[in-house]
């Protein structure tokens, strides 16, 4: 049976702190929210280690009774602890937790294309880049140090699962560059070669850096600076639209010169 705790319970905080990039690093786990991200962690073979939830949802869910009954421990909420994990202002009224599981920079750029995110920090562009990463045959993606934390709740709920599937890694630029056989790395920049024409390697890399800042640090070891040609009269996409074409051009690319061999 479930059990009941209360807002002041020493374990509420430690959920709590897993709001923040620092609780959520030094408790090793991280927190999401709501059926569907559920689904897509349980279906991606993801352990759940705990699961918060109000009467209400524990009631309507089969799901949560069937997860308890093979040894997750779940602990019920009222709606005012469930507000105060929730990163959300509207609470769904279910929260799981799991363990951070982040790769080595030689793991999350071992495949063909490797997705590189130079230290942006917006949390909503860098979850849609992580779900566009997916959607494209990224095969892993590293992310810089001086960035925003991947396992930030609104990383998590715009990833929509990739979080849960993709190989993720956090690094510094050399980092990367030192790895065993490094990858050709295309940097992403406004007046670079039109991307449809840049050169590929066996194992490529897509650099994609601020709006604003650039690619700032890891620019110096892009072996080319790529860009999207722009027939209108804006001067520049945002990081998470620009990467996503620039991801879904690559992978055209791959697909038509796998096919030709």
């Amino acid at each position: 049976m479930a059990t009941l705790t209360g807002a002041h319970a020493d374990r509420i905080a430690r959920v709590r702190d897993l709001r923040s990039a620092k609780g959520s690093k030094e408790h090793g786990r991280f927190a999401f929210e709501g059926p569907t991200l559920l689904e897509e962690a349980l279906r991606s073979g993801v352990a759940i280690e705990e699961l918060y939830a109000t009467q209400s949802v524990y009631e309507s869910s089969g799901r949560l009774r069937a997860l308890e009954a093979l040894g997750t421990r779940v602990f019920l909420v009222d709606e005012r602890t469930s507000a105060k994990i929730s990163d959300l202002e509207t609470p769904p009224g279910l929260l799981a937790v799991a363990a951070r599981r982040l790769a080595t920079v030689s793991e999350a750029a071992a495949g063909r294309l490797t997705l590189v995110l130079a230290d942006l920090n917006d949390p909503g562009n860098v979850g849609t880049l992580l779900r566009s990463a997916e959607a494209f045959g990224v095969t892993g993606v590293v992310l810089g140090r001086l960035g925003v934390d991947p396992y930030h709740p609104k990383v998590v709920r715009g990833a929509m699962g990739a979080v849960f599937r993709l190989p993720l890694a956090v690094a510094e630029p050399d980092e990367l560059w030192a790895a065993p056989a490094p990858p050709v790395v295309l940097g992403l920049a406004a007046g670079g070669e039109d991307i449809t024409r840049a050169e590929l390697g066996e194992r490529t890399a897509l650099v994609v850096g601020h709006e604003r800042r650039g690619l700032g640090l890891w620019e110096p070891g892009c072996t080319a600076l790529t860009g999207i040609p722009m027939t209108g009269l804006s001067e520049s996409l945002n990081a998470a639209v620009a990467g996503s074409v620039a991801l879904y051009a690559l992978s055209r690319r791959m697909s038509r010169e796998s096919s030709a061999r």
